[in-house]
């Protein structure tokens, strides 16, 4: 049944805004709150009566996808003076995809916590939440779900194309593309320096369909953004003016008491999904959408992606599933609501929008303007979703391939598997130019899931070995625990569950064991026998924790698996109620 239409109305009044459980009694505490304030050279006509509005920034000096929000967290301010607000920046943890080790995956939980932790310490009516760069966007997001005030989510934006020799170059496919033929021989030193300086030319984050542009597109798709600014490039002046258009909005959205447990339904994480299928998304959106959904109450689980993958193809023509065009052609071609009209029979137009408006709405006049971009569902890229979902006795409970960017001939396979423990062994043995290996083997790594990676790093996308490439091959069935990169591609197995590290079955491959891989009828499975795999079972010894003491140590200990969303445990819904408010003394 359809939703009852949201009014937009004020529901609230000055005197019953959260932040003025801070600065309205006439008591000590409050006393202390109000000079404290002022002593910033703030005076009372600034707050009083106001909406306060945090504005959770991920700017780094390390952080080059939000180098721009230095910048453009004063645009958010001038919107929230605008509509009558009163903004504040509170920094979070950014997340550097680029730079930091092992991997941004170990913490995404960290900037979840404390995104909440900020939004229930502090006294704000409302948040901003500025992400864009891959585990930012989920980790905001799942944060200020479980805090509950309104929010709205502002994406940072695709940085422009990239260019070398009047070829256009894409983030991270092109890097993977042109190592390769750098390894190969077929490209010069000087070739390589010049893809180096021309691949990423501006601020935002990476221009094709990786992780960045899937998650943002998400993060819009299930009402969270104002509908369509996930495509607009970082360096367009539109995005100045929509970072100014959130902070208009969440002050209204803060008197009209909008939250995010009205937006993000069930039908909101479908509607979401489908998109993802559709825009060609990174195989890392499972994990994050797994989680994000958890976060909101929805009980959604790898049947239900895969389910929807069947259902829905791949219409955006964006890399690393199409094979020409980048981010700034989608926004061009009309951007992510052109892709949600053509999509309007498989979605929930009722679903609400941060603008409090229905998705139905938003997609009112959604034109697009080049079909070979965005195409017709009756002219996909693929014929089905961007991710298949396998099962089989080498991975019980679920692992993940991207059919859409790999090649044809990989939907049947069987070859003979080539085991590494470790990403040095597997590196050491991918350059040896007499390595035994065909073009039929199955390269596996193991260990490097959520435990042994730790944090499950963008390694699944193993290199190709040197003597195949110098034969002129450019793809081989990969299989292992870890992630890739959204900017990747190939015929990648990723997130096998359970993990190598904790005894799940890639644990018991050997080298030489026959892997058959079946894309449409979604298996993957080792031809070893049952009674094999239980005396190499008793055989595996457990490896070494990874930490000791920590946040380390306490991410090893409730960390959930990749087919759970990789969530600690007890910040799930399951776990036990989210904190109430503050005592304020």
């Amino acid at each position: 049944m359809p939703q009852a239409r949201y009014q937009r109305i004020h529901r609230k009044k000055a005197q019953d805004l959260r932040s003025a459980r801070w600065f309205a009694p006439d008591d000590l505490r409050s006393f202390t709150h109000r000079s404290r304030i002022m002593q910033m050279g703030y005076a009372p006509e600034d707050w009083v009566g106001k909406p306060i509005i945090g504005i959770l920034n991920t700017w780094s000096d390390l952080n080059p996808c939000h180098g721009h929000f230095k910048q453009r967290v004063d645009d958010v301010k001038r919107g929230v003076l605008q509509s009558g607000g009163f903004p504040v920046e509170l920094p979070a943890i950014t997340m550097s995809e680029s730079f930091m080790k092992p991997t941004t995956m170990l913490y995404r939980n960290l900037l979840a916590m404390e995104a909440e932790e900020q939004i229930r310490a502090h006294p704000v009516d409302g948040v901003v939440l500025m992400g864009g760069c891959d585990k930012t966007t989920p980790g905001l997001i799942m944060g200020a779900i479980t805090a509950g005030l309104p929010m709205i989510y502002l994406p940072a934006g695709p940085m422009l194309r990239g260019n070398y020799a009047g070829q256009q170059l894409g983030s991270g496919s092109d890097a993977w593309k042109y190592w390769d033929e750098r390894r190969a021989g077929t490209i010069t030193a000087r070739q390589w320096l010049g893809v180096e300086g021309g691949i990423a030319r501006s601020y935002g984050h990476c221009m094709t369909m990786g992780t960045a542009s899937t998650m943002t597109a998400i993060a819009d798709a299930m009402g969270l953004c104002v509908p369509g600014t996930s495509s607009i490039p970082a360096a367009d002046a539109g995005h100045i003016r929509m970072a100014a258009a959130c902070g208009r909005r969440i002050v209204e959205m803060v008197w009209e008491d909008l939250r995010p447990g009205q937006i993000v339904t069930d039908a909101a994480v479908r509607n979401a999904t489908i998109v993802a299928m559709a825009t060609g998304c990174s195989t890392n959106a499972v994990i994050h959408l797994l989680a994000m959904a958890r976060r909101a109450g929805v009980d959604w689980t790898l049947d239900h992606l895969d389910a929807l993958s069947r259902e829905v193809p791949v219409i955006a023509n964006i890399r690393p599933s199409g094979d020409a065009y980048l981010m700034e052609d989608f926004f061009y071609a009309g951007g992510l609501l052109g892709l949600m009209g053509r999509l309007r029979e498989k979605l929930d137009l009722e679903c609400l929008t941060v603008m409090g408006e229905t998705l139905g709405d938003a997609l009112a006049d959604a034109p697009v303007y080049n079909d070979d971009v965005i195409r017709p569902l009756s002219n996909p890229v693929y014929h089905e979703g961007s991710l298949a979902v396998l099962r089989g006795n080498l991975c019980p409970d679920g692992a993940v391939i991207k059919p859409s960017a790999c090649e044809q001939r990989f939907q049947r396979h069987t070859g003979p598997a080539l085991v590494f423990d470790s990403y040095p062994e597997m590196k050491a043995a991918i350059d040896d130019e007499n390595l035994d290996v065909t073009p039929d083997h199955v390269l596996v790594l193991r260990n490097v899931g959520p435990l042994g990676g730790p944090g499950m790093p963008e390694w699944g996308m193993l290199p190709m070995p040197k003597v195949l490439l110098q034969q002129g091959y450019r793809d081989m069935l990969r299989i292992s625990d870890a992630r890739m990169s959204g900017t990747s591609y190939g015929a990648c197995v990723l997130h096998v569950a359970p993990e190598a590290h904790i005894g799940g079955p890639l644990a018991l491959l050997r080298t030489g064991d026959m892997i058959t891989l079946d894309i449409p009828n979604r298996t993957l499975n080792m031809d070893v026998s049952e009674a094999e795999l239980e005396r190499r079972r008793a055989a595996w010894q457990a490896p070494q924790p990874k930490f000791e003491r920590g946040y380390g140590w306490m991410f090893s200990q409730h960390i959930s698996q990749a087919d759970q969303g990789c969530d600690f445990d007890y910040l799930t819904r399951e776990f036990g109620k989210p904190a109430g408010e503050p005592d304020i003394y």
